[in-house]
């Protein structure tokens, strides 16, 4: 029977530590453990109502944990109520034991222990009735709190959606594909002249349509690529596909997104997506991807 010890330790540990911190008790509480004491201290309860003093013990802890925690007065009451509840319980079927053991001893008492004994049954009923009551109560709490986190769990639900389906708009007019690497726009030789890595003023309208995404959507970074056909040397496209791909960075850069949120790469005549034998391919092989991440995540290198 040691453990049954542990809530008046427990007790005496709050009450201790109270000089330093916040009120750690309630009225209820201190009642509860007052029943608790009167309770311990009876040898029928111990001897008659083991079982019911250890749901006891338990629903006590559990009132002095939340009192630790420094959990609201509401919650501390609401678990020093079923603990007194418990509490009283054992003291009852203590009682109504002790009262039948009496019965077998002598029989001249037999008629008071039955009138007591109704007397119990009929406090436990009560009792009995109000635990019902307070577990129905938090049934139904528990009930309320699934179904408002199951609502914000939808309304989230809805609200990334909608931020979809607006980005998906947005970009309709730049012809963007989503990939595995994120969304892929790409933008054929109608952002520069031939052989130039100067933005032309389409161009410049193309790129403030995208400047209005990233402003909208501060989570996503972007990815601007170059590539060119194979005419002239290796090293003039690399380094034409690379100032092209510069020149995104600073355009979007001046119309005020963090460069921070903006790669580059030249790739030069690498990665063609059609021959070089007809000037209608080479033309298709002039062109910058813009890669703009998924919310949240990195772009994963080319492949």
């Amino acid at each position: 029977m040691k453990n049954l010890f542990k809530p008046a330790a427990l007790a005496l540990a709050i009450a201790l530590s109270a000089c330093s911190s916040a009120p750690t008790t309630t009225s209820l509480l201190d009642q509860a453990r007052g029943d608790y004491m009167a309770a311990q201290s009876n040898p029928s309860v111990a001897q008659y109502a083991p079982v019911e003093l250890r749901q006891a013990t338990a629903a006590l802890d559990r009132a002095n944990e939340a009192a630790s925690r420094q959990d609201s007065a509401a919650e501390v009451d609401k678990l020093a109520y079923l603990a007194k509840q418990r509490i009283g319980v054992a003291q009852e079927v203590a009682k109504q034991k002790a009262a039948e053991a009496a019965v077998a001893d002598s029989a001249r008492q037999r008629d008071q222990i039955r009138l007591e004994a109704r007397t119990v049954e009929a406090d436990q009923a009560k009792r009995s009735a109000e635990q019902a009551k307070a577990d129905a109560d938090a049934a139904r709490g528990q009930a309320d709190a699934a179904r408002m986190a199951a609502e914000s769990q939808l309304a989230a639900t809805r609200d990334a959606q909608a931020k979809a389906d607006a980005l998906a708009a947005q970009l309709a007019d730049l012809q963007a594909k989503q990939t595995e690497r994120g969304i892929v726009m790409t933008m054929g030789d109608v952002l520069f002249n031939v052989d130039q890595a100067v933005l032309t003023e389409g161009g410049q309208h193309t790129l403030r349509k995208l400047a209005d995404v990233m402003r909208q959507n501060p989570d996503r970074s972007v990815m601007v690529e170059g590539f060119t056909d194979s005419t002239g040397s290796a090293d003039h496209n690399l380094s034409l596909s690379q100032r092209r791909a510069e020149a995104v960075r600073g355009a979007l850069m001046g119309m005020g997104i963090e460069g921070t949120r903006i790669a580059t790469r030249g790739y030069g005549e690498a990665y063609p997506v059609a021959g070089n034998d007809t000037a209608g391919n080479r033309q298709l092989n002039r062109r910058v991807e813009i890669v703009l991440s998924d919310a949240g995540r990195q772009i994963n290198a080319r492949r």
